[in-house]
């Protein structure tokens, strides 16, 4: 009886030790700080993502599902970017595929944000286990909405959930 007393007591402090944001972003938290780069080789934070509403999307060359769904993504920009959309792609390939990027955004036509990581950082601190991964941000720096696999075209829970972080926005 006192053993099991002991590890009872053991585990409660255990679990009080654990600080309340250990583990990935939920939906409701703030968008984690992060460093990344420019295609100009810039440094940018994550976290300063604010004032407009992001669609955040981890990709890679690598990915045939990620490669699909960046035309949609692009006329998502072309569509909603004046309302106050920010599209923001991430790639997650390695440092020595950058000119694989590079040409696969001039062949594909996309022209909305692209930051690279070639750490992979991005995807331990928003706890992304495949690619591609989509986050809807609002304004604020507040994840609003998650997307793990690719999005289809039209898909209109996708479309309400945008409209729902653009600035001016009803919740």
């Amino acid at each position: 009886m006192i053993r099991r007393t002991v590890r009872l007591a053991v585990a409660i402090l255990l679990v009080g030790c654990v600080p309340a944001d250990a583990g990935p972003p939920r939906v409701g938290d703030r968008l984690p700080e992060l460093s990344v780069r420019t295609l100009e080789d810039e440094e940018v934070r994550l976290d300063q993502l604010r004032g407009e509403g992001v669609l955040l999307n981890l990709w890679a060359t690598w990915c045939p599902p990620c490669r699909a769904e960046m035309p949609y993504f692009q006329e998502l920009s072309e569509d909603y970017g004046a309302r106050g959309l920010r599209v923001v792609g991430l790639s997650v390939d390695n440092a020595g595929a950058r000119s694989l990027v590079e040409g696969f955004l001039e062949d594909s036509g996309v022209e909305y944000e692209i930051l690279l990581d070639p750490g992979m950082g991005s995807m331990d601190r928003l706890g992304v286990l495949g690619l591609p991964a989509s986050f809807l941000i609002d304004p604020d720096g507040v994840i609003r909405y998650v997307r793990t696999g690719p999005v289809a075209e039209g898909d209109t829970l996708f479309l309400r959930q945008i409209e729902s972080i653009l600035p001016g926005a009803t919740s």
